[in-house]
């Protein structure tokens, strides 16, 4: 169970909407909002379930009814100082979501049912959620605040989303007064050695506490006595830990119950009898509880470590899981998420040589942010269970290496197709092999020569032509040499983009053009050049960086020769992807300045006369060579329009790049667009979906392409735009005349 103290995602007015309060309860997913006044005081609850029944019992009733007449108004409350052990009584099965109130009925919190998940300070922990990841540093401070903070900062540092320590009243706990060790065990003498040097008080701890919260980093810590329990919620921690030593002491358990907050138990050194045990205790105290596997043996053997025992864990607490590790290394815990912790505790410290039996099995700073990072490559890597789709890298690949249906030998339109008139043959362009009995045997929809590709076009009575546009800027199409004529017989864009291959920067254009085009053109620099060489105006590396200078001045000499071939009054657009990518990860925001002044630099060696360059703004993770690699300039919106202002360049809006930038960075696509159209000269239109699904179909991403024509016709109305979708020219151009279409609407 959590308490839930943030109700603005529950709560709705009562004169609300019914529509307000469904858009609520699919934002918040929990399928229920509550109804309030003005006032705050609780009017009623409200579930989808309540609005089925209303709306079979109204058929015809509209969805700006208020929300209090839909509402379930006998709605079951607590009061808001109830305590767990209360609430778990009052919530039966049946009961997920309960109101908590005050003397006046105002809605102070929600509880919720639900062992799946919980709450800890500014993180969520659960299914849905990346694993919370604490870096235990316990007694790693030797004593010392200033080396507990220097800890502190050290972890938030490596990424650490919260820290833990310990605390223990000596006189409450130990046997014998003021921890003497008289008599005891050798064990048990030098483990009190040590506490009575190196345990900081109630007091420093706080002043330790108060350097996390002014850090902006979570703290938890481990009480070992019901007086320090007193004392850490007294103090205001958002959880505690219950240490492996004390999951068989039920009267701690139960005081921490009792508390009202989170707690997370080591089950170290316990039988799974007394984990059954103390778990049935948590539960029937109605605690929000995670429990962590742990070998308490310092450093534990990895044969002892037993990582498929988390999934028996999760079975007998029915809860959240997660490991606290004390072998050597930070390999066990990446493992331990890739099995379904979602909590992960590692000790750490500054020097593994320092006296204290935890300093061995602690992780250096180096070292746990090392585990973040794989950590949350594996999270990302886990994914769900959705069906499996092709990824655009395997795509790129599929097209480079898959084999494709293929015409065996000239086939008119109107031909039924037979057997011998298909083949297999690279690349994986057209239809994929295992399409061969859907083709065989329909009438071919268009003239097929041999060794032409068949498409999906050609499995529909119907598909897609081109046909003359009408928009209110200049409007073009992406091109080839070999295609161009293809794609523009039956439509006369403004404009032509060339898109070139660096073979195509090899072909004379008088070899390419008969006649003069009624249209003007715009190019773009190749992708990708021979030797597997990719264009990178800020590396740092000198020859890189000179053959980069050379191949795009290259491209703008290619481009100047092409204008005798068109009619235009402007100086032709040359798109260019400036560089600044790496291969292993994004660089920290400060270190792209450096970046952008190289490509400035390399930009006043270039001789542009008679051509525009524009910078296209680039996607986080780019698909070059069929992989994902990482841009880093041209990403943020921000600094791209700053360096377009400081520099002069304009710039090509690559719209499917720019939202998965925006979503990637977390803000708003219009914010985006708000920030580059000032500077846009030309425009890519083209839809997306998440951080890397670039090339999708207008209208099939997230892209609001009605909303974007508002800006652009507001902060760049002249420029102009081609279709950029993915494999669009392919089947004739199928997929840019269905783009077309749809952008017809709105520009």
């Amino acid at each position: 169970m959590i308490i839930e103290r943030n109700t603005l995602p529950y709560v709705v007015f009562s004169e609300d909407p019914v529509l307000t309060g469904l858009q609520k309860i699919t934002a918040n997913q929990e399928r229920i909002v509550f109804c309030v006044d003005e006032h705050g005081v609780l009017q009623g609850s409200l579930s989808d379930g309540d609005f089925r029944r209303w709306i079979v019992e109204n058929p015809s009733a509209g969805l700006e009814v208020d929300c209090i007449a839909v509402a379930n108004r006998a709605v079951r409350t607590a009061s808001h100082t109830a305590t767990p052990a209360d609430l778990a009584v009052l919530m039966p099965h049946n009961v997920s979501h309960l109101p908590l109130v005050d003397a006046r009925g105002h809605l102070r919190a929600i509880a919720v049912d639900r062992s799946d998940e919980m709450r800890i300070g500014r993180h969520h922990i659960g299914p849905a959620h990346p694993a919370f990841l604490i870096a235990e540093i316990g007694n790693n401070h030797n004593g010392s605040v200033d080396l507990a903070k220097r800890l502190v900062d050290l972890a938030q540092e490596a990424g650490a989303d919260a820290v833990k320590f310990q605390l223990r009243d000596m006189k409450s706990l130990y046997r014998q007064s003021s921890g003497s060790s008289a008599g005891e065990d050798l064990g048990t003498q030098y483990t009190l050695d040590l506490l009575s040097r190196f345990s900081l008080d109630a007091d420093d701890l706080f002043t330790v506490f108060d350097h996390c919260h002014h850090q902006g980093i979570d703290v938890l810590c481990t009480p070992w006595d019901i007086a320090s329990a007193q004392s850490l919620v007294d103090y205001g921690l958002p959880a505690l830990k219950i240490a492996s030593a004390d999951l068989t002491n039920h009267e701690l358990l139960r005081d921490v119950a009792s508390r009202g907050v989170p707690l997370i138990a080591s089950t170290g050194m316990s039988r799974e009898d007394e984990i059954r045990e103390s778990a049935a205790l948590l539960r029937a105290e109605g605690a929000a509880f995670a429990l962590l596997h742990t070998q308490s043996t310092y450093p534990a053997p990895f044969k002892d470590v037993n990582l498929a025992y988390l999934d028996r864990l999760a079975e007998i607490g029915q809860c959240i899981v997660g490991y606290s590790g004390h072998e050597r290394g930070y390999h066990v815990p990446i493992a331990a998420v890739a099995r379904g912790a979602r909590i992960i505790e590692k000790h750490f410290t500054v020097d593994t040589t320092m006296e204290g039996n935890d300093h061995t099995v602690s992780l250096l700073p180096d070292e746990f942010a090392k585990m973040v990072t794989r950590i949350r490559e594996v999270e990302e890597s886990i994914g769900g269970k959705s069906p499996r789709t092709v990824s655009p890298g395997e795509m790129m690949n599929r097209i480079n290496l898959a084999k494709s249906l293929v015409a065996a030998r000239p086939i008119a339109k109107g031909q039924v197709i037979g057997s011998d008139d298909v083949d297999v043959k690279s690349p994986g362009r057209g239809l994929q092999p295992n399409a061969l009995p859907l083709l065989l045997g329909r009438t071919a929809p268009r003239d097929v020569a041999e060794g032409d590709f068949f498409y999906e076009g050609d499995l529909r009575d119907h598909a897609p032509r081109g046909r003359d546009f009408d928009f209110r800027r200049p409007w073009g199409l992406p091109v080839r040499y070999h295609d161009h004529e293809a794609l523009i017989k039956d439509c006369t864009p403004d404009f032509l983009e060339f898109h070139f291959s660096y073979k195509d920067l090899e072909i004379d254009p008088d070899s390419v053009f008969s006649t003069p085009l009624d249209m003007g053109f715009t190019t773009h620099l190749p992708d990708l050049f021979a030797g597997d060489f990719l264009v990178d105006l800020a590396s740092e590396d000198g020859a890189h960086w000179e053959r980069s200078i050379a191949e795009v001045q290259r491209t703008i000499d290619i481009t100047r020769s092409l204008t005798r071939w068109f009619k235009q009054e402007d100086e032709p657009i040359m798109v260019v992807t400036m560089g600044g990518f790496t291969k292993d990860r994004h660089i920290p925001a400060p270190q792209r300045a450096r970046k952008y002044g190289r490509i400035a630099e390399a930009l006043q060696r270039l001789d542009t006369d008679g051509v525009r360059i524009a910078a296209q703004t680039l996607p986080p993770y780019p698909w070059l060579m069929g992989g994902q690699q990482f841009h880093n300039l041209f990403l943020d919106p921000h600094d791209t329009a700053d360096f377009a202002a400081q520099t002069g360049t304009k710039l090509c809006l690559d719209v499917s790049h720019t939202k998965l930038a925006a979503n990637f960075l977390g803000i708003p696509f219009s914010e985006a667009v708000e920030a580059l159209a000032p500077h846009t000269i030309h425009l890519h239109m083209v839809d997306a979906t998440g951080v890397d699904g670039e090339g999708v179909q207008v209208g099939e991403g997230e892209v609001d392409f009605a909303a974007l024509a508002e800006q652009l016709d507001r902060l760049s109305p002249e420029a102009g735009f081609i279709p950029e979708i993915w494999q669009g020219h392919v089947n004739d151009g199928a997929a840019f005349w269905t783009a077309l279409e749809r952008l017809e609407a709105w520009y």
